[in-house]
């Protein structure tokens, strides 16, 4: 129960509830998903990053499509 008032605590404290409603929270998520993108673009896990690796396979998908219609 503590957490659960806590929570309800700090969402009171978002301004903006009798105008947006639940809405008011879209700031944030438009935040989370822009920090994640920069993320999986900019930081390096090993030597590649989330987008290294997308290319990557996406190319050998290509790739074995190709080579199966071929054959």
């Amino acid at each position: 129960m503590l957490v659960s008032k806590r929570v309800k605590r700090l969402l009171q404290l978002v301004p903006g509830k009798q105008r947006f409603g639940a809405y008011r929270f879209l700031p944030f998520f438009f935040l989370l998903g822009g920090a994640m993108e920069w993320f999986m673009i900019n930081v390096r896990i090993g030597k590649e990053t989330f987008y290294d690796v997308y290319r990557r396979k996406r190319s050998e998908r290509q790739y074995q499509a190709r080579m199966e219609k071929n054959e």
